[in-house]
């Protein structure tokens, strides 16, 4: 564990926190390992139903610290799992929602990451940046296959090519992000939605994201799936929750599940 990435677990809702600020949140490997312990550690507790990924007052991340990249190149997909990827990982396989609140700079993966978040929120002076091209290398974190097919062609080429930075107002257009808010009030908009989230049932939004991060499919064999769980989740309690608060006209109650 380090010091340098703090976790924090209240109502749900476990926030993870990139804490190095004097280095712009520069990633070190001790610094992804604690990331992705914090993600898999979550996946397993039923306390936790959200998690909220974010940085310090002003920065999110400049990325990898170059210093510590170097003194041991990742090799992703080699027989010994690199600490980075194991981040990759956690995060691309996380079961439950997970939120990003970026204030300030998201340079190299922390802007690449943002793909593999269910929901990402900006500051209005976040700057998003991935400037591999400029320092001789190519893209991670499979930016090359999730920026051209969500962002569309243009636009990330505009980032993976030219490295060019956007502001919150550019990442919002293109849909790199949900939405923008003051510095001073994101972290309480972010926190806003990973409460209403929480209270939601935990099985529904598991499956939720599961269906919407599968593999591709035919349509025929997607509406299959979803058939077979939605007949499957009929017969839960947390359903038999949602439907008698229904008729009683209150809210459910999925503290217990």
């Amino acid at each position: 564990m380090t010091e340098h990435v703090t976790v924090a677990d209240e109502g749900g809702i476990r926030t993870i926190r990139f804490n190095r600020p004097d280095k712009k949140n520069a990633l070190t490997r001790a610094m992804y390992t604690a990331a992705a312990e914090a993600l898999e550690s979550g996946d397993t507790d039923n306390a936790v139903r959200i998690y909220i990924l974010g940085g310090q007052d002003g920065v999110f991340t400049a990325g990898n610290d170059l210093m510590d990249f170097m003194e041991a190149p990742p090799h992703i997909g080699a027989a010994e799992t690199p600490p980075v990827e194991r981040f990759m990982r956690a995060l691309l396989t996380a079961k439950k929602p997970v939120i990003a609140e970026v204030d300030g700079v998201a340079v190299g993966i922390g802007t690449t990451l943002l793909m593999h978040c269910d929901l990402a929120y900006a500051s209005d002076r976040a700057i998003f940046q991935t400037p591999f091209v400029d320092l001789a290398l190519a893209p991670e974190y499979a930016s090359s296959l999730f920026f051209p097919a969500r962002l569309g062609r243009s636009p990330a080429s505009e980032l993976l090519l030219l490295g060019d930075s956007w502001g919150a107002a550019r990442a919002k257009e293109t849909g790199l992000i949900s939405d923008v808010f003051s510095a001073n009030d994101l972290p309480g908009e972010v926190r806003k939605r990973a409460e209403s989230l929480a209270a939601k049932s935990p099985g529904a939004l598991r499956q939720a994201k599961a269906l919407m991060t599968a593999e591709p499919e035919t349509v025929s064999d997607r509406i299959v799936r979803e058939g077979g769980i939605f007949a499957d989740m009929l017969q839960s309690p947390e359903f038999a929750e949602a439907a008698t608060a229904f008729m009683e006209r209150r809210k459910p109650d999925f503290s217990k599940f």
